[in-house]
């Protein structure tokens, strides 16, 4: 009668579990490579938290058909409106890690929500895998033609002379932050009335049911040249050479600090694999630089730029506290 070493049969258990638990994350791992060299293997949906017509939407559909060029595979776009671009990011935060549903983010829903909103129904921190940065556009402020007011001055002596008579229209958090922090900047009280999108607000402005809508490029450029609105400052701390007349509101008010742009950057659910991502960001690095991405968007001031993964990740750490100071400073409450 022979006895085994117990402790040499512990030691076997052990060496078995642990071969055991290597074999799986061999095949854990080759399994998310082969999904990896795989994808895109059918059409991958872009949602665009924002309303159709809105420059999120734009931008998003013009890199969508540069994407399927490249990616073999259609790129539809989805538009999930609401509650400054919330709706939109919340669906994308809960969709699968597989790389086939995209958030065309912004400052709204990567930034900014996270100071305008007691509670997010997702963790804007860790939700989100960055993709790629997009890029960025200036906005401007104007009003409706029958406004008595033909400079930003003239604007904010109306608004001191009666607080809260003046009302400014906003559907995104770029929209409503630059407008309170236009009216925190000069002193002066201005009544928001929101809207869920864009160009409804735009209808509005045209319209004289507001009087004030300070929007991005995208959404305002064609409206001024065409005359149906006034611009009074661009809110960049440059002028803009495709509207060299309109002075910036630093210019306008004497201010020295007032700058807001408006960004455009792809985000993934966190968890996709970071091969998956990176061929991504390669696409989307590739359709940026293209000619037609550039000869769509130059006209309306949109600013290119390409970069990594981890350069969006840094740039969404800092513009999230520098929309928080912003959102602080213009004393809007979270809602």
């Amino acid at each position: 009668m022979s006895l085994s070493n117990p402790t040499s049969t512990s030691r076997r258990t052990v060496v078995r579990a642990l071969c055991a638990v290597a074999c799986g994350a061999a095949a854990l791992l080759g399994s998310s490579t082969a999904m990896a060299q795989a994808w895109p293997s059918k059409p991958v949906k872009l949602v665009v938290p924002f309303a159709a017509g809105s420059a999120t939407d734009q931008i998003a559909r013009a890199f969508a058909a540069k994407l399927a060029e490249s990616l073999g595979q259609p790129m539809v776009v989805d538009n999930k409106p609401g509650v400054n671009g919330m709706l939109g990011a919340d669906a994308v935060a809960k969709a699968a890690p597989d790389g086939y549903t995209i958030l065309i983010g912004t400052n709204s829903t990567n930034a900014a929500l996270k100071s305008l909103m007691k509670q997010l129904p997702y963790d804007q921190d860790t939700a989100f895998a960055p993709v790629a940065y997009l890029g960025q556009l200036p906005l401007i402020v104007a009003v409706n033609n029958d406004v008595p007011a033909k400079t930003l001055r003239e604007l904010v002596d109306m608004a001191k002379a009666k607080p809260g008579h003046i009302t400014f229209a906003s559907a995104s958090t770029s929209q409503l932050v630059s407008s309170e922090m236009l009216a925190s900047m000069a002193g002066v009280k201005l009544t928001n009335v929101p809207y869920k999108s864009g160009p409804a607000a735009m209808t509005d402005l045209i319209g004289g049911q507001v009087n004030m809508f300070t929007a991005d490029f995208g959404v305002m450029v064609p409206q001024v040249k065409g005359g149906k609105v006034r611009a009074l400052a661009v809110t960049s701390t440059k002028r803009s050479p495709l509207v060299p007349d309109v002075p910036t509101v630093n210019e306008a008010l004497g201010l020295k600090d007032y700058e807001l742009i408006a960004y455009f950057a792809a985000f993934a659910p966190a968890g996709t694999p970071v091969d998956i991502i990176n061929k991504l960001n390669a696409a989307l690095n590739a359709a940026a630089s293209s000619k037609d991405i550039h000869e769509k968007f130059g006209p309306i001031g949109f600013a290119v730029e390409i970069g990594t993964p981890d350069a969006l990740a840094q740039r969404t750490r800092a513009e999230t506290a520098k929309w928080a100071k912003a959102i602080k400073d213009a004393k809007i409450e979270a809602q």
